[in-house]
């Protein structure tokens, strides 16, 4: 092989991501200590970074594994967690939020990864990468640990937005059943949609109408329905993705990560209570790291926007190191896949399939 030939093909192989280094809680110091945690290992991971270029230099200069790896895109302005997604739509050009987004937007990166505001971030994603054509309202998914074989279950939308009619609902099935096979390998992933109880009568009567459009779908788009689930399936094996409002998603998620924390506060406050509980900590080591990694909400941290022409991941604005690094692991993944262009394939497969039914019922 020529020496060409040999560049040809490191450049086939790397995966370019494009990093928001500013936007977090924590500030750019745990999002490239996130960044040197995937690099090592990931050795065909490569990042764009913005931010403050003179400080991200420093840090990233710190950090072995990122030598040569990472472009640095100097950005004057930050998105604040108080800015309002109206305002950044007006004056955020020159963020670095933008910058990232601009990057998957020209091709440069597969996927962009913030810790930013959700709302901007979601705002500036739909201006700048624009919805696939058939969406009419994105979702953001994400991955909840479960006790299917596969460990987690994918729920949307988690807050997006916080209305979403039987259409939308449909939508998001159709998205998150292509999310599960192309990020857990699922061949044909069980649907359920979230509602008050499993029966038939209950819920709103959206809820119901995207039942039945669901059920009806779930052939032509490769899924099986399961039909209502309640909250206490989200964790279970009963389903792979469950859908649902961003409104409801947001406020189960939200609760499901101050439990997991309630949970290991509890299990800590417990084995310190005295000296034997004490000794019962030192046998249990090993098996209470097992428990307290499945069910840390940094590990399995990352929110994926769906229904753009582009892969977004948000990750959690309070993420250090062991969470942004969650975060990028997950975005390799999807672009190994090519996830968004199988997304688009499916979902414009899907909708005409569905829209010629339901032709031939109304003629």
């Amino acid at each position: 092989m020529t020496e060409t030939a040999q560049e040809t093909d490191a450049e086939t192989s790397k995966t370019v991501l494009s990093i928001d280094a500013m936007g977090g809680d924590r500030g750019p110091s745990a999002i490239v200590d996130g960044m040197a945690k995937s690099a090592e290992k990931a050795p065909d991971l490569h990042f764009i970074v913005h931010g403050d270029e003179a400080e991200l230099s420093r840090l990233i200069a710190r950090k072995p594994s990122l030598g040569g790896r990472c472009e640095i895109r100097g950005t004057t302005d930050v998105v604040t967690m108080e800015d309002k997604p109206s305002q950044v739509m007006r004056s955020g050009k020159g963020t670095s939020m933008w910058s990232t987004i601009d990057a998957v937007r020209a091709g440069e990166a597969s996927v962009a990864v913030s810790c930013g505001n959700t709302g901007a971030l979601m705002a500036m994603s739909m201006v700048r990468l624009r919805k696939i054509e058939g969406v009419n309202r994105p979702a953001i998914a994400c991955l909840w640990p479960s006790r299917n074989t596969h460990g987690f279950n994918i729920m949307l939308d988690v807050g997006a937005d916080i209305r979403a009619d039987e259409n939308d609902l449909l939508q998001f099935a159709l998205m998150g059943a292509s999310y599960a096979r192309n990020g857990l390998d699922l061949k044909r992933p069980r649907i359920g949609l979230l509602n008050v109880g499993t029966e038939e009568f209950k819920g709103r009567a959206e809820l119901k109408l995207a039942s039945q459009a669901i059920a009806a779908a779930a052939d032509r788009a490769n899924f099986d329905y399961v039909g209502f689930v309640e909250g206490g399936d989200i964790p279970s094996d009963r389903v792979d993705v469950i859908v649902t409002d961003g409104f409801t998603g947001n406020i189960a998620l939200k609760t499901g990560e101050g439990t997991a924390g309630l949970i290991r506060d509890f299990l800590g406050q417990a084995f310190r209570y005295s000296f034997l509980s004490k000794i019962a900590a030192l046998l249990a080591h090993t098996s209470m790291n097992r428990l307290s990694k499945r069910i840390d909400p940094r590990r399995v941290n990352g929110g994926v926007f769906l229904g753009l022409n582009g892969t977004v991941v948000k990750s959690h604005g309070a993420s250090d190191g062991t969470g942004v690094s969650a975060a990028i692991k997950l975005a390799a993944q999807l672009s190994a896949v090519g996830f968004n262009d199988r997304l688009a394939s499916r979902i414009a497969e899907s909708s005409g399939a569905i829209d010629s039914e339901n032709e031939g019922k109304n003629q």
